[in-house]
Order: structure tokens, then sequence, then C-alpha cells
């Protein structure tokens, strides 16, 4: 039988990268590879709608519903341990990923963020405040990385990067749509697309392209 990655979508809004996961997975550019959840912290995110159109569980763990942040935690966790996945995905997530997901799958949550890190990353730096800071430090060349999750903020180890042109006369929401199609939508798929088909691992905090046949 042919190993099957099973993946669990966290998206806060839209679900514009979560769409293009689906595609690539329909389209069969991105193999062995299945979602068995996609999970919000927002009962009204598109991003669940999209979820049910696919066939896809889709749920909402709210941390309206909890008393403090640590019960919402362990809910989230579990919720995502009971769909029994192999690797979870940040597309556009919101929430702070806590140190208990962190160490229940170590080098098994990816995450985009919309700049080449390591500029304009880390703390506060979500949504347009990133373009925001591009245009406003006036970089020539932005894009997208996908990273491994690790306790920092966008300290992960590095999986891949796709870099896009500012052209005069951006604005946030300009830049933030040239960088989602031109990058985000691309290296996120296939970066789930390498690690379903066990073609990278994880050495002295770099990730590193392995050979299916070396004895990673």
């Amino acid at each position: 039988p042919i190993f099957m990655l099973k993946i669990a979508v966290l998206v806060s809004g839209g679900g514009t990268n979560l769409q293009a996961i689906i595609d690539e997975i329909e389209k069969g550019t991105v193999t062995n590879t299945e979602i068995a959840a996609v999970i919000s912290n927002n009962k009204n995110a598109y991003a669940l709608e999209r979820a049910r159109q696919h066939n896809i569980p889709a749920v909402c763990v709210s941390p309206k519903d909890y008393g403090t942040r640590e019960e919402f935690n362990k809910e989230l966790l579990k919720k995502i341990q009971s769909f029994d996945v192999d690797l979870v995905v940040l597309a556009g997530c919101l929430v702070v990923i806590p140190k208990i997901m962190v160490e229940a799958y170590p080098n098994r949550i990816i995450n985009i963020h919309p700049s080449l890190i390591p500029s304009f990353c880390g703390t506060g730096y979500y949504g347009l405040k990133v373009h925001e800071a591009a245009l406003e430090r006036g970089v020539k060349v932005t894009g997208a990385t996908v990273h491994f999750v690790d306790d920092g903020t966008d300290t992960g180890p590095i999986i891949l990067q796709k870099a896009v042109e500012i052209k005069q006369g951006d604005t946030p929401e300009i830049l933030q749509q040239r960088v989602m199609k031109e990058a985000e939508w691309k290296i996120m798929p296939q970066a789930i697309d390498l690690i379903a088909n066990g073609k990278i691992a994880v050495r002295d905090g770099k990730v590193v392209l392995v050979d299916k046949l070396e004895d990673c």
C-alpha cells in the first residue's frame, strides 16, 4: 500500500491557501496526500465552506468557547490528534501555536509566511502588516516562505522560498495579492508534496533534500 500523508489544515479566514492545496491534490500535482480535516478557530471562516464543498471534515474550535487559552490549546490539539494526522498545515492561521502542539508534532507542522524570512517576520508581522513593512522599507523584492514550526515565531527550518517583484505604485493590498498568486499558492502545495513523498529531512536545524533510497 502506498503511504498516504494525512494532513490537517488550520485556517482562520477565507482559505485561499487551502483552496490552492485542494486544487493541486485534485490535479494530481500533489501526490500521496489526503486532507483529513480543515480546522478553524473562527466559526465564520469561509475556509470551512470550501472544505465542505470538497467533502472534507470541517471543524471549528473557537477560543470563545473556552474559559482559558490553555483549555483552548488542549482542545485544539485533541481535535487535531483525533484525525490521526501526519502533518499540520497552517494556511493563514492566526492562532499562536502553543508549545504543547509543537512538542506533539516536532517538524510536522508547516507554516506559510508572506515574506522572505528572515525579513519582515516574527512577532507582529502578519497579514497586511508584512506588506506594509516591505513597502515602507523600499525593498525591491519580497516573496513567501514555507517553514517548519518550532518554539519561536517564524524561526523554524525553511523548506521553500519564492521571490516576488515589488512594482512601482504597489499598495499593501495589491502586493498581498501578487505574493499569494505568484508565491504562496505555489510553494505551499509544493512543500506538502515534498514531505508526502519523503524528499526532505531536517538536519542540524536545516531542511535538506534526501534521496529516497538513502537511510534517514
